[in-house]
């Protein structure tokens, strides 16, 4: 697209080696020669052999041009040896843009669904600390692992297909992700566990192994393998795909394809927590004012269908991506226009060659190491992507305290924040500075200004609360019959109640309880397709109402209603927050690959997704969730003594942990753009005194032979 259309003046002076393509290319283009493309295979075959050959330049004049202007061929869109002449019009980099969305489409589609089944995985199975730590680690542990190899190694063969076999590699790990729902009942029905209050005597306990799941050790390790063929299916595509988009556009039209293959993700990210969020089973005291009934089967369906879906997309991809060549036509003249462009990095570095050793690897990330820019900015993406999994860490939580959501509409108004903000966050980024042709230094500035603007957003955030319901044994001692952190009292002593079932009621005092036999209830109705319980012995204030067969009513099943309605409000900041932050992920990626040198591009990528990995995303999760769990006043303790999800946070304490958190993720964004900002000018400085040195010695030797 811009390739054709952008138009560029070409200096007058031509070296011999330069010269030489174009009048090859003019001979080819002699209606009188046989054209390249041909209609059969077998010539096809032996034409694009000798189109090779035929283009391979003189090296007679080598010692006159820089060992950089050697540049690979311009291919054909070819599977192997295998020429299409039809299908020549997809070679181009607009119909790569669009099966590179698809692959990361689908990879967003596996993230949200992971997610979501890891969160149930930790409610049912009741995992062991290293269960949980290699279950959700296993992505990024792998893509650790490979980022600095795929990168090096990736970018001196066809990138191309290299994002194949990422591509390939998502929907196998896809499949993985699909068999346990596929092979085993992980989504199980429902048992009716609401308790009355009932005599000691009377209750039938359960085993303490019951509650185990079958084949739980199956499920766990084939979604971890999946997890680990996700892990090396990203770095391909988010590193390799990435290069590949920038050198095929020009310089001020980079960062719209970035940003739309970046919003794609996100909201295939977006998908899998649409798809699977009305499959989460939400615990019996969210059954507000109806009978729920679940049709386990279609749930367990919903979950291996998403992922087959994700796989089958990605497939979908693999056979078109293999056909790219390893530069598309166009690419030499826009790589001659980039060269031309102020240089932003080091000089010496343009022609610095590095072989396949790993010495040489070693050479190359000493290099890397003294690009304060490179640092910098690695580093932002590391707080940034802080922020943005504190967000999804906390906003379910959040959202079913503060608000008094179900666990179902919690996860799917996180996903309308999260996803839409980041994806338009990301988009408008990119677009913004490619309308605005936005230098290096102007792009370090919008950095700085967006993640100001999000911390204040924050800050806003932290105003809007609701009033704190009184919770019978956490926040209110049973009218002083009991003690606070207890959720027994004199009142329901004698029924024998378990914490190991959240299902919480409103008393007519307007008080919570954690169970109908923490209130101290005896009976219940089902009229009109609603709970109602009565003979409560720890309800004795309050309003009383009869229903209709004329009975008194004590408390109906859910939270108490306090009446607030400053969802919206919370939202509209919220959103804007994540928008603006997101903004800045784009030119984050522009400034790193306009300040590093085409042969050092790909391992810069590769050094930021390892500083992504070390600072952001590995401890992202575990500050996060230790600083959650800082706030929970009441946890799932099961028969077996297992300690699981937390029932009950602290509202107020878990606001000032989230916004405390993103806040100071978005302060270091700040400072680490304000430093680079700082060391550009510094280098931009050096830079322009290296350059006028000459001058200055050729002017001094002339005062002196005077």
């Amino acid at each position: 697209m811009d390739q054709e259309t952008e138009q560029t003046q070409d200096s007058t002076e031509h070296e011999p080696v330069e010269e030489e393509p174009e009048k090859e290319q003019e001979q080819s283009d002699d209606p009188n020669k046989v054209s390249p493309y041909l209609t059969t295979f077998p010539t096809a075959m032996m034409k694009f052999a000798s189109f090779r050959k035929n283009k391979v330049p003189d090296s007679s004049n080598a010692t006159k041009v820089p060992d950089a202007k050697k540049q690979p061929l311009e291919g054909p869109f070819a599977l192997g040896p295998l020429v299409f002449p039809k299908l020549q019009r997809f070679n181009n980099i607009n119909f790569f843009l669009i099966l590179y969305c698809m692959v990361v489409l689908a990879q967003g589609l596996v993230f949200g669904l992971v997610g979501l089944s890891i969160g149930h995985f930790q409610k049912e199975f009741y995992l062991s600390r290293p269960e949980k730590v290699v279950l959700i680690f296993s992505y990024d542990v792998i893509s650790l692992l490979v980022a600095i190899l795929v990168a090096y190694y990736g970018s001196k063969w066809n990138r191309s297909k290299w994002v194949a076999a990422g591509a390939f590699l998502v929907g196998l790990g896809s499949i993985f992700c699909a068999i346990p729902y596929m092979k085993y009942e992980i989504v199980a029905p429902m048992e009716e566990n609401e308790e009355l209050c009932i005599e000691d005597e009377d209750r039938s306990m359960a085993e303490c192994g019951e509650s185990l799941v079958p084949h739980r050790s199956e499920i766990l390790s084939l979604f971890i393998f999946g997890q680990c063929l996700q892990g090396l299916a990203g770095m391909p595509i988010y590193i390799l795909g990435v290069i590949f988009l920038y050198d095929h556009t020009a310089t001020h039209s980079a960062g719209i394809y970035l940003g739309i293959g970046e919003a794609v993700q996100i909201l295939g990210y977006g998908l899998g927590y649409t798809v699977g969020s009305p499959n989460l089973k939400p615990p019996n005291n969210q059954a507000l004012n109806e009978e729920i009934t679940y049709n386990f089967l279609k749930e367990q369906i919903n979950w291996w269908a998403g992922f087959l879906s994700a796989a089958l997309l990605a497939w979908f991809a693999f056979l078109p991506l293999l056909c790219f060549p390893t530069n598309l036509p166009g690419s030499h003249k826009l790589r001659h226009r980039k060269e031309k462009e102020p240089l932003t990095f080091d000089k010496r570095l343009k022609y610095k060659k590095f072989g396949p050793k790993l010495k040489d690897l070693l050479n190359a990330l000493q290099c890397l190491s003294k690009c304060p820019l490179l640092i910098c900015h690695a580093m932002c993406k590391a707080t940034e992507s802080l922020s943005y999994i504190g967000a999804t860490e906390f906003l379910p939580k959040y959202l079913e305290n503060q608000f008094l959501l179900t666990p179902s509409l919690a996860t799917l108004l996180t996903g309308i924040i999260l996803v839409p903000g980041g994806a338009i966050g990301s988009f408008l980024g990119g677009l913004i500075v490619s309308k605005l042709r936005m230098s290096c230094k102007s792009q370090m500035r919008f950095v700085m200004v967006t993640s100001i603007i999000s911390l204040l957003l924050f800050v806003l955030i932290a105003f809007v609360e609701c009033e704190t319901v009184k919770f019978a044994g956490i926040s209110e001692d049973y009218d002083g019959s009991g003690i606070m952190g207890n959720l027994t009292a004199s009142c329901n002593m004698h029924c024998g109640c378990a914490s190991t079932v959240y299902a919480s009621v409103c008393g007519r005092d307007d008080i919570e309880y954690f169970s109908p036999c923490f209130a101290g209830c005896k009976s219940k109705k089902h009229l009109n397709n609603e709970k109602t319980y009565y003979n409560c012995s720890c309800i004795k204030e309050g309003l009383t109402t009869a229903d209709t067969e004329g009975d008194f009513v004590d408390a109906f099943p859910g939270k108490c209603n306090t009446k607030c309605f400053k969802l919206p409000l919370f939202f509209a900041f919220f959103f804007s927050a994540i928008t603006f932050s997101s903004s800045s992920n784009i030119p984050i990626i522009l400034i790193i690959l306009r300040t590093l040198p085409p042969n050092l591009k790909s391992l810069g990528m590769g050094v930021t997704y390892t500083t992504l990995r070390l600072f952001g995303s590995i401890p992202g999760p575990i500050l996060f969730r230790l600083t959650a769990n800082s706030s929970c006043i009441y946890w799932d303790i099961n028969k077996c003594g297992v300690r699981g999800r937390c029932w009950i946070y602290n509202k107020s304490k878990m606001v000032y942990i989230l916004l405390g958190l993103c806040n100071a993720c978005k302060l270091a964004t700040t400072f680490l753009s304000f430093s680079a900002l700082h060391k550009y000018d510094l280098m931009v400085g050096e830079s322009s005194e290296n350059l006028d040195l000459p001058e200055k010695e050729a002017k001094e030797t002339r005062t002196r032979q005077k």
